[in-house]
């Protein structure tokens, strides 16, 4: 991940996306994401914030990650600018971040447009 201004950032976890993709579905998948954002959202302002994201990051087993590395990770979703990570955003940035799901949703889409 890269952020403007931030050095580069590598995370390395096991890539779930793609494994949830093919048991779930496209549909399941967004609604699983969807479930996700709930979870680590700040609840009063209906978007993630770094203090929400640091709080409830253990459920992503993200828990080991240094603040800077959230940070980082904030910067690349944030595409609005406001600090925060909305619904839209987070989704995006769990496909930006999975390489393979890209790859994936890529074949989706060209497969959808054929037919």
């Amino acid at each position: 991940m890269e952020a403007k201004g931030s050095s580069r950032v590598q995370l390395d976890f096991e890539d779930m996306l793609p494994k949830m993709a093919e048991k779930l579905g496209g549909d399941g998948l967004i609604r699983e994401l969807c479930n996700g954002f709930q979870l680590l959202m700040d609840k009063d302002k209906g978007v993630i914030t770094l203090e929400s994201l640091k709080r409830n990051s253990a459920m992503l087993g993200l828990q080991d990650m240094r603040d800077d590395e959230l940070v980082s990770m904030m910067r690349e979703g944030d595409s609005d600018g406001d600090g925060a990570l909305n619904q839209m955003e987070f989704c995006v940035l769990m496909f930006r971040l999975s390489p393979d799901l890209m790859e994936a949703s890529q074949l989706w889409l060209e497969q959808e447009l054929c037919n």
